[in-house]
């Protein structure tokens, strides 16, 4: 499929650019189904991003938001995506929406993926839009590079929509969807600022190795067209 590439002379620009097409694609879904679900990922890059989408008027009520990805830390931890989200995007008009988090207190990472997979598809499926981030090391969500748990991770066969994974050089367990849970989601987007990403981009353009350069595994796919924003 696709790699639709949106280049932007500003963070401003991109961010007015792509919170007007999500919340497009959100109200798009609430008026053919009644809802729609907005899958994020964490990080510095998004905040901008969060900040803009959380002031357009939609029916954030019908909305429920979900992980790309989490550590295996309580909700209220500095490392907390889910904390991250509630703090940058379910402020203003986003408030209404539902949120779904992937942390569940009490068990380990590697127990809680049947809990996280039946939340997902009970609360989130199908995705409305999933919004990718990416690693200088070639990660997206947290599917990271030779770990020994990714090719279950990016494997299309694999119907468990969540791995936990141990990164070799970040802190924290994991929670991350896999590859075909992130390709089910209608809408896809790569969001990335700066010079270091973009060589990281054209890098796995480049590259066929998805287990050195897991967000490959998104740009090599005949399964959903993928668009690119970065600036």
């Amino acid at each position: 499929m696709m790699n639709n590439i949106n280049h932007f002379k500003s963070s401003e620009e991109l961010t007015d650019t792509l919170s007007q097409n999500i919340a497009k694609n959100l109200q798009d879904s609430i008026d053919k189904t009644t809802r729609a679900s907005l899958i994020v990922s964490g990080g510095s890059t998004p905040k901008p991003l969060f900040k803009k989408l959380r002031k357009i008027a939609i029916e954030w009520e019908k909305v429920t938001i979900g992980l790309c990805d989490e550590r295996w830390v309580d909700s209220s931890h500095t490392d907390s995506n889910e904390k991250l989200i509630r703090e940058h995007l379910l402020q203003d008009k986003a408030s209404e929406a539902s949120f779904v988090g992937m942390y569940i207190e009490g068990m380990q990472a590697k127990d809680a993926r049947l809990t996280c997979k039946e939340n997902i598809e009970a609360f989130l499926m199908s995705f409305t839009v999933i919004i990718l981030g990416m690693g200088a090391d070639g990660h997206t969500a947290s599917l990271f590079p030779n770990n020994p748990c990714l090719a279950e991770g990016l494997d299309l066969e694999n119907d468990s929509l969540c791995i936990s994974m141990q990164p070799s050089d970040a802190l924290h367990t994991r929670m991350s969807l896999t590859r075909k849970a992130i390709l089910s989601a209608q809408n896809i987007y790569l969001h990335f600022e700066g010079e270091n990403k973009l060589s990281v981009y054209k890098a796995a353009l480049k590259s066929d190795d998805m287990l050195r350069m897991p967000i490959g595994s998104i740009l090599h796919q005949d399964i959903k067209d993928l668009e690119v924003y970065y600036t």
